[in-house]
């Protein structure tokens, strides 16, 4: 089976494209400058293949795109496109929708999330994921569990602990502390382990109180995934049997404008991190 695209040749593809059409281009004239076949143009700009930085210095050229920055971000993209990300090694373990919000994430430079019920993915601690994981029906077995429990502890620390981790801010409604996830003991070390990551300078945790329900209630649970320009921000929305990915300039501005609204609704940090350290000694 052929090797899915990255998110990175997704990006690289859309601007590309974006590009093509600004400089009023047919695929066929890239096809002719390239010496290669129109599908070819068109597997490069759905980002199917991954564009080789050749390929992409003569589109440029061709499109008279002259900006250092636009170019040198691009070539960027394309140097990086091709790479194998960490998580293919697990196969079929992983839901193909999974493989691509874990390449978002790995790559992104700010991650927002808004989550009602759960604490994000980030954050876990491995017991509080294993309860989780194993909650669900479609985890099957408990081999499966434990794959994508350790799946999970390996994007966190991809992420949070690389040299250079994304700006991580999440808002949380305030029921998802107080649902004894796994027990209290494991609810408890979850919210201590919480309390400790927003000590961090790149990490931000709101809680929007209990109270404030008809606030909560103006939007499921969403990420939005940001990267370096000129890539687009992605929008994440996860349901029981699928996921959806929002590139839309309207749509992703909706749901950071929600963001937002939610965030100035919730507590400051440090109101947060004091409710969070009242609900530990409450458990």
């Amino acid at each position: 089976m052929p090797a899915r695209p990255t998110i990175r040749a997704r990006q690289l593809g859309s601007e590309l494209r974006r590009l093509r059409e600004a400089a009023n281009k047919s695929t066929d004239e890239a096809a002719a400058h390239l010496e290669c076949s129109r599908p070819k143009i068109s597997r490069i700009e759905t980002g199917s293949v991954a564009a080789r930085p050749i390929d992409v210095r003569a589109l440029l050229d061709m499109y008279a795109v002259h900006d250092a920055a636009t170019r040198d971000a691009l070539l960027e993209l394309a140097r990086q496109s091709g790479r194998r990300g960490w998580w293919r090694d697990y196969g079929d373990t992983l839901p193909k929708p999974y493989e691509d919000f874990v390449g978002l994430e790995a790559e992104a430079s700010y991650i927002r999330t808004w989550q009602t019920s759960l604490i994000p993915g980030l954050p876990q601690t491995v017991d509080y994921a294993r309860a989780i994981t194993a909650a669900n029906p479609a985890s099957t077995t408990p081999e499966t569990v434990e794959q994508l429990v350790k799946v999970r502890m390996e994007r966190q620390n991809a992420v949070m602990n690389r040299p250079d981790p994304p700006r991580f801010w999440a808002v949380i409604w305030e029921p998802a502390l107080r649902v004894p996830v796994g027990g209290r003991d494991v609810m408890r070390a979850q919210l201590a382990h919480l309390s400790e990551l927003v000590a961090r300078p790149t990490t931000t945790v709101q809680v929007l109180k209990t109270k404030k329900g008809e606030i909560a209630c103006v939007a499921r649970p969403f990420v939005v995934f940001a990267f370096p320009p000129p890539a687009p921000d992605v929008v994440f929305l996860e349901n029981l049997t699928s996921s959806n990915y929002l590139e839309g300039e309207n749509e992703v501005a909706d749901h950071i404008l929600t963001f937002d609204y939610l965030r100035s609704s919730a507590e400051s940090p440090a109101d947060s991190l004091t409710l969070i350290n009242q609900v530990i000694a409450e458990l």
